[in-house]
């Protein structure tokens, strides 16, 4: 009769081997390390500033980024070189190339810079879309900007889908959460599965929290790369509205109807949402018959949309629910 150890013993095998181990083509950490690390870039870019005395002077800025193409391109975040006057490159084999910025796009915090090199490395996108809670990824950046190249570190998947929002009411969605450590430095940088795939852009980190980082998830990433490749930038549907997001608190001290939503604040003259019949004050809680939770939600499920479109949404007006159909147009001098 088997013992308790060894039956343990053998169905953690079989899991490795049938689950999400060797017969799916993973490795260990070490392997994807030496796989990708490679073309984990440094990227530093020096911006005009100026002091209190308002004298100018130059400001640098140091991230991460990926080349994900034998072109020589590289995704890495907006906010690593947005403003930048230059941008350097520096690769791990000790290469130093100047970065031309292909495009910016500021609304998903991303940017597409080219290097021009011989046998550049680079790595493939993955498919976020299957990734796992719990499983395993591994975070490469240049942490810190410290010498010796790109810093490793590890975690699993803590969720998928998140959202995070900064006071203004803008933020970022389809963020892949991970308790790998990310620090300053590692902006740009990939987030990879154990196929040696990249799966999320590291983007940020809240520094009042433990153990809290996000990355953009590459499958919302890669139709930005590809349209700042072709374009230069990304150019989405206008709708001209200001929202905030409505809270248990919020919900509660004004009496509104509903706790989550969005509420809006200001509708421009002019604007598609005039045309809408969007009031100030009207409580969206449905997109296409999809629950709005935040702004970001609303405006990501918006980003999805192509100018042209008519999208139906659901509001709640002095606590009376009603249907709005919204023509989505070209923002003039877009």
């Amino acid at each position: 009769m088997l013992s308790a150890k060894k039956v343990l013993a053998i169905v953690a095998t079989s899991w490795v081997l049938s689950g999400t181990g060797l017969a799916q083509g993973l490795l260990s950490v070490p392997p994807v390390v030496n796989k990708v690390r490679p073309s984990v870039v440094q990227v530093i870019s020096r911006q005009l500033s100026y002091d209190s005395l308002l004298r100018p002077g130059l400001s640098v800025g140091v991230g991460s980024g990926v080349i994900f193409d034998p072109s020589g391109h590289i995704l890495t975040n907006s906010h690593v070189i947005e403003g930048a006057k230059e941008v350097q490159i520096f690769l791990p084999d000790g290469r130093k190339l100047l970065g031309k910025v292909m495009g910016i796009d500021s609304f998903t915090d991303l940017a597409v810079v080219m290097v021009n090199g011989k046998d550049l490395p680079y790595i493939p996108f993955g498919d976020s879309a299957k990734l796992n809670i719990g499983e395993t990824v591994i975070a490469i950046g240049n942490a810190l900007g410290l010498d010796g190249g790109p810093t490793v570190t590890v975690g699993v998947v803590s969720a998928v889908n998140r959202s995070i929002e900064d006071p203004s009411g803008l933020g970022l969605s389809d963020l892949v959460q991970t308790d790998a450590a990310i620090n300053p430095g590692n902006s740009g940088g990939p987030l990879v599965n154990l196929a040696g795939e990249v799966i999320g852009i590291n983007t940020a980190i809240i520094p009042s929290a433990h153990g809290l980082g996000f990355a953009i998830a590459i499958n919302s990433a890669k139709p930005i790369a590809k349209e700042l490749l072709e374009k230069g930038k990304v150019i989405r549907p206008w709708v001209g509205i200001i929202l905030a997001t409505i809270t248990r608190g919020l919900a509660a001290t004004y009496d509104l109807p509903v706790e989550e939503g969005v509420i809006v604040a200001v509708v421009e003259r002019g604007s598609p949402g005039v045309d809408a019949g969007l009031k100030a004050g009207d409580i969206i809680v449905a997109f296409e018959g999809d629950k709005v939770q935040n702004v970001a939600g609303f405006l990501s499920s918006m980003a999805k949309k192509k100018i042209g479109d008519t999208v139906n949404l659901e509001i709640r007006r002095n606590k009376k629910p009603l249907s709005v159909s919204l023509l989505l147009q070209r923002k003039p001098g877009d």
